[in-house]
């Protein structure tokens, strides 16, 4: 694509207003800027779009959006006429520019037919999978950029199961957005005209309601909680995201009395004006939590980010600090919590599964085949894990009681798709008051897990890659460690090879080859001859390639040991 002639043409389209035009005239004699904005589209994939908000066909602008749901809409229509009846349902975050982005993708859809179901306002990303489900809807759209700093934003689409959209659909998307310009091709009808004529419905506190009927009916164990709802203190920040109602209202359902929200995070704002990034991975960005948590006396410290998907905690350590509880971590708590709730409750299934990623943490895997729950892997992605789901369920196989990612997701239940941090928030609150009333501190109980079933420890890292030369250096990487893979790590011998795009495995001490279920994703993974395992793989929103180090040691100084001696293997890979 020549990237002059497709900044000439936004400036010649005629339909910029004066600001727009005044944004991309200001570049005017900054080469490396028009190039970065114009050198080729937003790649449209299964996690849809996601990019910083300015003017360029490679930014996220209102011309992306509706030029990328024509597509959407294109996709939809081949369905029929049934398919354009049960609709769309539309959803938003709290960033700058995300409502009116839900309501340009809105008018697209009402354009070429489709009935849209949008929420009035910002709502966490599950009641957007909910609301797919719920209303029997074709597909859904959300407006997000989830944990991204606040530069960004993004365009989540989903299909009629509620979970992001499948490879194949994303790759029909992609199809049609080459064949559309994105000033001629895109059919739009004027929001209001649309309300007013009855192609977009709005939705709101009704389905609020329904939603959290079925959150509150994941509750295990209300008595644990009765019994120390007068001392248990606990404290909750939404990021200034979409988690500011619903959380506490779920939380509250549960029994907690003494609930104290960060009251300027309370407050939602896209610019997200008291933290660098409004990200629960983050521990730095608990700080105003940390604060009020001492002030009231709180143990448990809980946050969700702007989409309210995702779900961090803290907790205090045996010196009474507060320490950030990782993605994995928090998720071998649930789990094990979750089984044994589920069993004193009489919820546990006949046949129950859970489900990980390839990346997450083998101590799950361990947890649960300990407890009769039978474990299964899938690629990083809820869209996986929805299939994966949907599969063993609809086939009678078992029923999945939890699903989740290192990355601070868990998806919980039937009626969502997608991660869950309004019910994950309520589900881990209750465990932490069912080990409270058991006098212990979820510190505590991460300390027994480890000694019960070994000292597991994980490390992710990040080689940013900047730039529009980042995705060839990327793409380097992996092709060096695919054509030259390494014999050993650190000086421990690399045993099995994984390669994920194909499924082969390579035995690398006895030389055979073989093939596995897991393949057509771009990652490597690497077991090492002392049980450790490092994985490597781009990410797929982001400029960066992503190393994960799982390992197991003996105590935990040797779990620590092998954390830093591979970490200094990764440093040298950039």
């Amino acid at each position: 694509m020549n990237y002059h002639a497709e900044y000439e043409k936004w400036l010649q389209s005629g339909v910029l207003t004066a600001e727009e035009l005044q944004e991309l005239r200001s570049i005017a004699d900054d080469e490396k800027e028009i190039e970065s904005r114009f050198y080729g589209p937003l790649e449209f994939g299964t996690a849809g779009l996601r990019g910083t908000m300015k003017m360029g066909l490679h930014q996220m602008n209102v011309y992306v959006i509706r030029w990328a749901t024509q597509g959407f809409a294109n996709v939809i229509c081949a369905e029929g006429d049934d398919a354009k009846k049960r609709g769309v349902a539309i959803c938003m975050d709290c960033r700058n520019h995300s409502m009116e982005f839900a309501r340009a993708a809105a008018e697209v859809c009402a354009a070429n037919g489709i009935h849209v179901r949008m929420f009035e306002s910002l709502r966490p990303t599950p009641e957007l999978s909910f609301a797919v489900r719920e209303y029997g809807c074709q597909a859904g759209i959300n407006v997000t950029a989830s944990h991204n700093p606040k530069e960004y934003n993004g365009y989540k689409v989903y299909w009629a199961d509620g979970a992001q959209l499948p490879p194949q659909h994303a790759d029909a998307i992609a199809k049609e957005l080459e064949q559309i310009d994105i000033f001629t091709g895109v059919n739009r009808m004027e929001f209001m005209d649309a309300v007013n004529n009855g192609m977009i419905e709005v939705m709101g506190e009704e389905t609020d309601r329904r939603f959290m009927a079925r959150v509150t009916d994941m509750i295990n164990d209300r008595d644990s909680m009765a019994k120390v709802a007068d001392t248990f203190k606990m404290v909750y920040t939404p990021f200034h995201g979409c988690g500011y109602q619903l959380v506490p209202e779920a939380l509250r359902a549960l029994g907690v009395k003494h609930l104290y929200c960060v009251p300027e995070q309370m407050v939602i704002d896209g610019n997200f004006p008291t933290v660098v990034s409004p990200n629960p991975e983050n521990p730095e960005g608990f700080y105003l939590a940390v604060d009020l948590a001492n002030q009231v006396g709180a143990d448990f410290i809980l946050g969700t980010d702007p989409d309210s998907d995702r779900v961090g905690i803290l907790v205090r350590d045996d010196t009474g600090a507060f320490i950030p509880v990782t993605g994995n971590q928090t998720g071998v708590l649930m789990l094990d919590y979750l089984i044994g709730a589920m069993k004193r409750a009489g919820k546990m299934p006949a046949h129950p599964y859970f489900l990980k990623t390839i990346v997450t943490t083998e101590m799950a895997r361990k947890v649960a085949e300990s407890n009769g729950v039978t474990s299964c892997d899938t690629f990083t992605g809820f869209k996986f894990m929805a299939e994966k789901k949907n599969h063993l369920e609809n086939e009678g196989i078992g029923q999945v009681i939890m699903s989740y990612e290192e990355s601070y997701g868990y998806m919980l239940g039937d009626y969502v798709r997608d991660k869950d941090a309004v019910t994950a928030s309520m589900l881990l609150t209750e465990m932490a008051a069912w080990y409270a009333a058991q006098g212990m501190t979820l510190y505590d109980a991460l300390q027994a897990l480890y000694k019960k079933y070994g000292w597991y420890g994980e490390k992710t890292h990040n080689l940013v890659m900047p730039g529009l030369d980042g995705l060839e250096k990327m793409a380097k990487l992996m092709k060096s460690l695919r054509e030259n893979p390494p014999a050993q790590i650190a000086g421990t011998k690399v045993v099995v090879r994984k390669d994920y795009s194909n499924g082969s495995v390579v035995d690398c001490t006895g030389g055979g080859v073989s093939t596995m279920e897991l393949r057509g994703s771009n990652v490597l993974r690497f077991e090492l001859d002392d049980g450790t395992t490092i994985l490597v793989r781009p990410s797929g929103t982001e400029p960066k390639i992503k190393v994960y180090i799982l390992t197991i040691g003996k105590d935990a100084a040797e779990r620590d040991l092998n954390l830093e001696k591979y970490s200094k293997w990764v440093a040298i890979l950039q």
